[in-house]
């Protein structure tokens, strides 16, 4: 699945990671993410997307967004949109589809194989396109929950899909009760 020659490029959509980790019972070490990544091949980059509610006095991902800043990720961030629905009800959306997609596409000139950690149907096109570039494309989800958070039709078109229940041994906090640096924290709850 992976050449160890390869240039690898991750693309982490943060809220559809940790929603799968979450729905697996585990949260993530992303320092130990960067290290599974770097022994299967020379990991060139790797990105975190994720939208911020602006406003916020403090914001539970803060700290994680930092952490990932100084410790090896290119973090990519936008304002969510706060709007009130048909309900009356407070809500949150933000994607970071475009965003993943532009710079998926632009770095397919330089890497050999791009890894997408999200299960979102809509990045199907984009898998599609990288592969008319010559370039191999993995997903990392989940087909272990009820239902499964990956959509079919991402999983059959990527080269390699990848359960995050695989990756577990590799990439889960030990220490669930204690939140060092490195770790998961709670997203945002947005809409895509």
């Amino acid at each position: 699945m992976f050449d160890p020659r390869e240039k690898i490029v991750l693309f982490i959509d943060g809220a559809n990671l940790y929603a799968a980790s979450k729905s697996l019972g585990f949260d993530i070490d992303y320092r130990k993410l960067l290290k599974a990544f770097q022994k299967r091949g020379y990991l060139l980059r790797a990105y975190y997307y994720t939208t911020l509610i602006e406003g916020l006095e403090f914001s539970s991902i803060r700290p994680l967004i930092d952490w990932l800043d100084y410790n090896g990720y290119q973090v990519v961030t936008k304002p969510a949109r706060e709007f009130t629905d048909a309900l009356g009800r407070r809500k949150i959306k933000g994607s970071m589809d475009v965003e993943l997609a532009i710079d998926a596409l632009e770095m397919s000139n330089t890497v050999d194989h791009l890894v997408i950690f999200s299960g979102d149907g809509d990045f199907t096109t984009l898998v599609e396109a990288l592969q008319r570039k010559g370039r191999k494309v993995s997903v990392v989800s989940t087909m272990s929950t009820q239902p499964p958070m990956i959509a079919d039709d991402l999983r059959r078109q990527a080269d390699h899909f990848i359960d995050l229940v695989a990756l577990r041994g590799e990439i889960s906090r030990e220490h669930p009760e204690r939140a060092p640096h490195g770790v998961e924290t709670a997203p945002q709850d947005v809409e895509g």
